[in-house]
């Protein structure tokens, strides 16, 4: 698919195909432009500009390798102020492929896991294809991160497929998760924690309060928000890997809990003394709080529309974490909403999500069904959208 030439804004690395769009019908020619008509004229320049920049329709995607799963969204820019999170979804793609299978123990990548990912690539680079993508942002994380092989990997995807994926580091993998699910933020809270429980790794940020709406005037207003992070080198995978994930007793649960919580100290002692508020609440993003989601609901098959944005209260998930426990493996994989893929993951999951409760109890946890691909796609949109005003 040709070359992704890359471009920052707001602090991460934003890699877009081709040049940015030209906003030729909003130059501003003439003389002198002084007080309210040189005002006029660059407001004029700017509709004029984001109007060009909005008939080219350019369809974007991002791509998230992760240690457990390959996950792909397509997008057109949603028109401004029509209420979206900034585009409307078209077309997407998710495939469980453990890349990481094993990787706790080797310090490797297996030949096994790396065709499973390749295979599904291919889908994803058939659909951004057939979907005519002409800007994109292709990541790999913690799995690609920290393996011996990680870049022979992705030589062999770009070799095999043509996709050139980029390894982000833990700071932009956690600053991405929280550009895509800090709208689901309550705007009164003085602090939020947002965390992304996720195979090989576990991001955790904090958020201070939101900004009143009169001083919000840049579209970095959310991730301002963001106070501190840490990433975590626990995730589902190594977790149940280290301790089982097919019958976990008590005993079991418990020392996921402890090991989780020693892993915790650090992010424990930086909010020290930070405000929270009576909003304070957690909001959590990843397979795990979705799944939790799906089982409160007692949903059959999983349904994002009425997981995403969905609150529970502390007892809410008290009693669906309580569920999952008493389900045998068999009747976790047999759940519409977890199924063999992830029947000896999720409770390693419902493990690292105890020790964040505990070390920093909520009355209410948000969920939220997006994360690092939508703050992709929040990004890339952005920034077409500043090249455009810039142009003006």
């Amino acid at each position: 698919m040709g070359p992704i030439d890359c471009a920052g804004t707001g602090g991460l690395a934003i890699c877009a195909r081709g040049a940015s769009p030209r906003a030729g019908t909003g130059a501003v020619q003439g003389a002198d432009l002084t007080g309210r008509g040189a005002a006029k004229a660059v407001a004029g320049a700017s509709v004029h500009a984001l109007a060009d920049w909005q008939r080219q329709e350019h369809t974007y995607a991002a791509l998230d390798l992760g240690t457990n799963n390959c996950r792909l969204l397509i997008a057109l820019a949603a028109p401004a102020g029509s209420g979206q999170d900034g585009f409307r979804v078209i077309d997407s793609f998710s495939r469980i492929v453990r890349l990481g299978e094993g990787l706790s123990r080797t310090g490797e990548l297996g030949a096994a896991a790396i065709e499973r990912t390749l295979c599904a690539l291919e889908i994803c680079r058939d659909k951004m294809q057939a979907r005519g993508v002409t800007r994109r942002r292709l990541i790999a994380t913690e799995a690609c991160r920290s393996a011996a092989n990680g870049a022979e990997c992705l030589a062999k995807v770009r070799a095999a497929t043509g996709l050139d994926l980029e390894i982000v580091d833990r700071e932009t993998e956690a600053r991405l998760a929280a550009a895509g699910s800090v709208s689901l933020a309550d705007s009164a809270a003085e602090g939020v924690i947002l965390f992304d429980i996720g195979g090989g790794s576990s991001e955790l940020v904090w958020l201070a309060g939101a900004a009143p709406p009169c001083a919000q005037s840049t579209d970095m207003a959310p991730l301002e928000r963001i106070r501190f992070w840490v990433s975590l080198k626990i995730g589902v995978v190594t977790l149940a890997e280290e301790f089982g994930g097919i019958e976990v007793s008590g005993a079991m649960f418990e020392a996921m809990i402890a090991h989780a919580a020693r892993e915790l100290e650090s992010f424990v002692a930086m909010a020290d003394g930070e405000r929270r508020g009576r909003h304070f609440h957690l909001l959590g993003t990843s397979g795990t709080v979705t799944t939790i989601a799906g089982v409160f609901l007692g949903l059959a098959r999983y349904d994002r529309r009425r997981v995403d944005g969905l609150w529970m209260s502390s007892g809410q998930v008290d009693h669906a974490v309580a569920r999952l426990r008493r389900m045998t493996y068999e009747e976790r994989a047999a759940n519409g909403c977890i199924g063999h893929g992830r029947a000896d993951l999720v409770l390693a999951g419902c493990a690292i999500l105890e020790a964040i409760r505990r070390a920093f109890p909520a009355d209410r946890v948000r969920i939220a069904d997006r994360g690092l691909r939508e703050g992709m796609l929040i990004q890339l949109i952005r920034a077409d959208r500043d090249a455009a005003r810039a142009e003006s």
